[in-house]
């Protein structure tokens, strides 16, 4: 009997676990001298305490608090800049006169006036609640006006209509400010008093109701009396402030004041001097400036005058009578504004960033050799070798017999005419059996005749024949485009071969390679690219954090020296438009591929073509350019939409000046009569020259004839030269089937093709077709005024109540 011997493998049974807590001693045992691994870091972490980690998270806790509590008193201080409150009302009952009215309380503070045309606005100064503050105000049918101003405001007052909330211009207003970003709001409800006492508590409890649909922690303050108004400027000093990311990173500034000091060469460009509070970051003489809606300029340098509003103004004793004292009001800050004028910072030349947006291409950069006599020679060779074919011929065929010996599976020349010919009878014969029912269909029908009505004549004065045809054209498109993603009908008087020259197939679009690098139009040698975008942006955001910034501090006074701006931007700022600038930061004037991800808005069905020309809102930008739309997916390469769909997120790509996210965007349609529709809202995505966008060209075959796995495929080709250039190509059916095509038939585009099961006639062949489109470069910076959003036929947020 032969011995037991142990294989190589030993094994090794499961330890009884003595308890469910081991102590340290039977771990290290286990352990048998084994080190655990050494965590790489940069910073030292200690094993706190208990104790020590409940004082450290209250040290936390008391650093955020403070930090909230210091920006909450440095707004609208004597040091800070003064809280900016946009006033907007979102119904046509609103008085705008009376709740300005309210708030202009000679009791509460000083009131200092201005008026800049169509905007009103005034400055409340009130050293009781040592805060200050600066009313404006916006219609909500002004669109560009609202948006600009809620870029810079520090909170937004919505007065609302007791009865109904908002019209649907205010409904249209308030979706356009939640896609851009609300900073901090208030409500407050006009009109309360004038209605019975009976009704005011239940209009008030159905207002909220409905109010809290758009905005869930709301609290509706009442603006009918004295008092009322006190309690909401309280509400307004006291309350939380929410922060938007696409200003918090740039220095910005609302316009008090602007003059123009033409240049000697030319009156219509000269120095805009702009003089307002410096917000969010300390601004840079430097850096570039962007006035919003007139394009980006240059700094020469920043003054420091005296503030014009100050809190506690200054108290001159007069020489003479020692007893009476005099304060200085604004209009004579202003007259000293020259004499207690200073410089702080000067443009250094070497330091200021460039106005240059494109790279100025090299036509020689991409010049290449002509081959010489050996690289010609060793590629005739090369063609000569695989342009040659092996058949098997019988012993003593010359080669010029063997062209005209047939592969096995070949067939003559002669069979393809008669299988063509065969073809063509059965296709008289099915179109004479058409006609012949169409006929019948017409001997059935009968003509009735129907009165036309008086008024028809006066409705089409008013309807744009040809604007009608072109939107009924749109509307067949993205029909067809829905039912039938992709699929083109192949050209009859140009060759596929041409049309399709451009496209080519893969074997799997999301692993097949694709170089972006191949075939780049010429548009794209002028703009920048990142080498790393991501690391460019987390460095550049790093400096402004840690970095002290030198030039004028934020909560400042100043007046910038802006060089080289038209005389247009000061024309339209006295006629009563806003003038807001931002500072950029580095590389955000230059000329690069956004990338942004937008979602329909509900409110707009009209279909949008790719390449449409469309107005952006890109964080703190404005421009026109046309788009194109492509899947928003994960892969390398993502799929053209023809239509920016509803019910999905799409990625819109276009050529516009750098900008970091996060940004808000805002896409709007110019109509014909001259108002913006907002067709989609989302954000800034990338800024990648290299995201690929795949356009995808289906065409569809018939099967004529099927046996098994094999099938006659016709109507996808119409001669025999575009059946062998697309051969390589696979295809597929859309009940699932998978194929290639092995050879032609005949001169009329029929195609012997197999695939991977049995074809049922029903079945449609297809292929697919794929190559890289790009945006087109229509961006230009200037947008015209929007026509003032008139009021629709749509219901209101609350029902009109019944009031005796």
């Amino acid at each position: 009997m032969a011995a037991h011997r142990s294989g190589p493998l030993k094994q090794q049974n499961k330890a009884h676990k003595g308890g469910r807590h081991r102590g340290r001693g039977s771990a290290q045992r286990d352990g048998k001298g084994r080190l655990a691994l050494k965590t790489l870091s940069k910073k030292v972490r200690k094993d706190l305490s208990k104790v020590d980690q409940r004082h450290r998270a209250s040290q936390l806790r008391k650093q955020k608090k403070e930090a909230v509590l210091a920006e909450k008193r440095q707004l609208g201080s004597k040091d800070g800049p003064p809280h900016q409150v946009l006033v907007v009302p979102l119904h046509n009952r609103i008085s705008l006169p009376e709740a300005f009215r309210l708030l202009q309380d000679r009791d509460t503070g000083t009131v200092h006036l201005n008026e800049w045309g169509s905007t009103h606005s005034f400055m409340l100064l009130c050293p009781r609640l040592k805060h200050r503050w600066f009313f404006t105000s916006a219609r909500p049918g002004d669109l560009h006006t609202v948006l600009d101003m809620a870029k810079v405001a520090d909170t937004i007052l919505f007065l609302l209509d007791p009865l109904e909330g908002w019209d649907s211009t205010g409904d249209y207003c308030l979706s356009c400010l939640f896609a851009q970003g609300l900073p901090t709001y208030t409500l407050a409800v006009q009109g309360v008093l004038g209605l019975p006492l009976k009704k005011q508590t239940d209009v008030r409890k159905k207002l909220s109701k409905a109010v809290e649909k758009r905005f869930p922690d709301n609290k509706l303050l009442l603006l009918d009396t004295q008092q009322e108004a006190g309690m909401l400027l309280r509400q307004l000093a006291n309350q939380k402030q929410r922060h938007l990311a696409f200003r918090d990173r740039h220095a910005y500034l609302f316009a008090h004041a602007a003059d123009f000091v033409p240049s000697e060469e030319n009156n219509l460009v000269g120095t805009l001097k702009i003089s307002g509070y410096v917000r969010g970051q300390a601004l840079n003489v430097n850096s570039l400036l962007h006035i919003i809606g007139h394009g980006d300029f240059q700094m020469k340098q920043i003054d420091a005058p005296m503030d014009p509003f100050p809190l506690n103004p200054r108290v001159i004793k007069s020489p003479e009578d020692p007893g009476m004292a005099m304060e200085i009001c604004a209009t004579d800050a202003v007259a000293d504004m020259e004499e207690d004028l200073k410089v702080l910072m000067k443009a250094d030349p070497d330091r200021q960033e460039s106005l240059q947006t494109e790279v100025i291409p090299d036509p020689m950069e991409g010049e290449q050799t002509w081959p010489t006599e050996e690289e010609l020679s060793a590629a005739n060779d090369l063609l000569k070798e695989t342009s040659k074919v092996v058949k098997k011929v019988p012993k003593g065929t010359s080669s010029y017999q063997a062209e005209w010996i047939l592969d096995e599976d070949g067939e003559s020349g002669g069979e393809g005419d008669e299988y063509d010919d065969i073809e063509r009878e059965d296709f008289m014969e099915e179109e004479s059996q058409d006609e012949g029912s169409e006929k019948e269909e017409e001997e059935e029908c009968e003509t009735v005749t129907i009165g036309e009505s008086v008024r028809d004549d006066l409705y089409d004065e008013k309807v744009d024949e040809e604007a009608e045809e072109k939107m009924l054209e749109k509307y067949k498109q993205e029909r067809l485009e829905e039912m039938f993603p992709d699929e083109v009908d192949t050209p009859r008087d140009v060759a596929a071969r041409i049309r399709f020259q451009k496209y080519r197939g893969l074997k799997s679009f999301r692993t097949s390679p694709w170089d972006p690098k191949e075939n780049l139009p010429q548009d794209y040698a002028r703009i920048f690219q990142f080498q790393n975008f991501i690391n460019t942006r987390r460095r550049i955001f790093k400096e402004i954090e840690e970095k002290e910034a030198e030039g004028a501090e934020v909560g400042g006074y100043v007046t910038l020296h802006v060089s080289e701006v038209p005389v247009s931007v000061v024309e339209h700022f006295k006629r009563g438009a806003p003038l807001i600038a931002f500072s950029l930061l580095p590389h955000e004037q230059k000329m690069s591929v956004l990338n942004m991800v937008v979602s329909r808005h509900p409110g707009n069905t009209e279909p949008v073509k790719a390449k449409e020309e469309l107005i952006f809102h890109c964080g703190f930008r404005r421009f026109r350019a046309s788009p194109l739309f492509s899947q928003h997916t994960a892969a390398d390469k993502h799929k053209f939409q023809r239509f920016l769909t509803a019910d999905l997120a799409l990625v819109v790509t276009v050529y516009a000046p750098i900008t970091f996210p996060p940004a808000s965007v805002l896409l709007f349609k110019q109509n014909s009569n001259g108002m913006h529709s907002l067709i989609a809202t989302g954000h800034l995505l990338s800024v990648d020259p290299d995201r690929m966008v795949i356009k995808r060209v289906v065409l569809s075959g018939h099967p004529f004839k099927i046996f098994t796995k094999m099938a006659v495929v016709r109507y996808m080709f119409f001669n025999r030269e575009d059946v062998l250039w697309f051969k390589p190509v696979e295809l597929r059916t859309k009940w699932g089937r998978r194929g290639h095509v092995k050879e032609p038939l005949g001169t009329h585009g029929h195609m012997k093709c197999s695939f991977d099961g049995k074809l049922k006639s029903q079945d449609t062949v297809l292929m697919n077709l794929y190559k890289r489109v790009f945006p087109k470069w229509t961006y230009d910076p200037y947008v015209p005024e929007p026509v003032p959003w008139v009021k629709s036929e749509i219901s209101s947020a609350v029902p009109e109540m019944d009031v005796e």
